[in-house]
């Protein structure tokens, strides 16, 4: 028998392999001897290198906007507390809070819709709706504090969770009521575990342009946006050790990286791909989220013997798409925010430190 033929796997039989089993023969099979004889002298097929091009993403820039505080006026939504009264008539002042449906109640007004109200235009709705029980009332308002907007901060900070989004937040003001960001024990130098290359702030699903390093070493102002709505910072550690496996695999996760990884190791701890996916053009990407390197990878010629196994890095992401596509960077900048959700949520879940189980959601679009 060739040698060829005894290291094919066919791509049906990874489908249906458990992952225990699946890891067992895949490093197995990565590792026969080239000949078609056994010769003790024979060494095991080592994991090649990747070769990486530079991927070209715009994603623009801080546009003078994002840099000047919200001027509209606040919107009241579900969760916030209100303090009600009908001046100059006893016993009428009431602090309530809006209701998940969007109403506020109060006294004899019953259910009136609060959401996506100012405190002035509820306050008139308010004294429309009492009219009938009142003469002429007068209704104050007063928001007593914001629990429906709010911002998410994960990472190498010191309090990382979520923040009510009370007052006009810049980002730089945002890390500081975090706590800040770690600092190494004996050097005190934040930069040794925040990784500010690839630390992100997402926005409606996309990853705005801030460059977190000429923010937080330089004090560049021109980076210190202000924060919206659901705005999501995340700083990543710089000891990560870790490859993320995304995509159309059984179980995308983050696999431990110890003395060394190879891709085939990487998707047998994914428990395979699924049926749909395309193994032609797998994609690994390295590098920092603002300049990354993309590598395009026959992951079937691998299985089936054609090419070496390769050599991953900790920090690489490796994607397994379900489609057939002809351009990568149209795919990247998709890719990095999928894997930043990731890692965030996997993070979040952690800072909330609960025994529930707890499902946290990262926006992907939209308010």
């Amino acid at each position: 028998m060739k040698a060829r033929s005894r290291r094919r796997i066919s791509e049906d039989a990874l489908r249906s392999l458990p992952a225990v089993g699946l890891l067992a023969l895949v490093t197995s099979c990565a590792h026969l001897p080239i000949k078609s004889t056994f010769d003790p002298r024979a060494s095991p097929i080592d994991p090649r290198d990747i070769v990486f091009e530079d991927a070209e993403i715009d994603r623009g820039r801080v546009q003078p906007e994002m840099l000047r505080p919200p001027s509209e006026a606040y919107l009241l939504g579900p969760g916030d507390v209100l303090e009600i009264e009908v001046s100059e008539i006893e016993d009428t002042l009431s602090r309530t809070y809006i209701m998940p449906d969007g109403l506020v109640y109060f006294n004899l007004a019953g259910g009136v819709r609060a959401e996506g109200l100012t405190t002035a235009e509820l306050t008139l709705k308010l004294q429309e709706v009492l009219a009938a029980d009142y003469a002429k009332p007068i209704v104050n308002v007063t928001l007593v504090e914001v629990k429906s907007r709010r911002y998410w901060i994960l990472g190498r900070v010191y309090a990382p969770g979520i923040y009510p989004l009370r007052q006009p937040t810049s980002l730089l003001e945002a890390i500081s009521m975090a706590g800040g960001l770690f600092a190494a024990r004996f050097s005190g130098r934040t930069e040794e575990l925040a990784d500010l290359g690839n630390s992100v702030l997402i926005r409606d699903g996309k990853i705005l342009p801030i460059d977190f390093v000429e923010l937080v070493r330089e004090g560049d102002t021109s980076q210190n946006v202000f924060l919206r709505h659901n705005d999501f910072i995340y700083l990543p550690s710089a000891q990560s050790s870790r490859v993320l496996l995304l995509g159309a695999v059984q179980k995308p996760q983050a696999v431990s990286f110890r003395d060394s990884l190879s891709l085939v190791e990487a998707m047998a701890y994914g428990a395979g791909p699924l049926a749909a996916a395309s193994l032609t053009k797998v994609v690994i990407l390295r590098g920092s989220i603002k300049d990354p390197q993309v590598a395009i990878v026959d992951f079937k010629a691998i299985l089936t013997g054609k090419e070496t196994d390769l050599a991953l890095q900790p920090g690489d992401i490796i994607w397994v798409p379900k489609d057939i596509w002809d351009k990568p960077e149209e795919y990247v900048d998709l890719i990095l925010q999928d894997a930043v959700r990731t890692i965030a949520i996997n993070e979040g879940a952690n800072s909330v430190g609960s025994d529930q189980e707890t499902v946290i959601t990262i926006p992907a679009g939209g308010g």
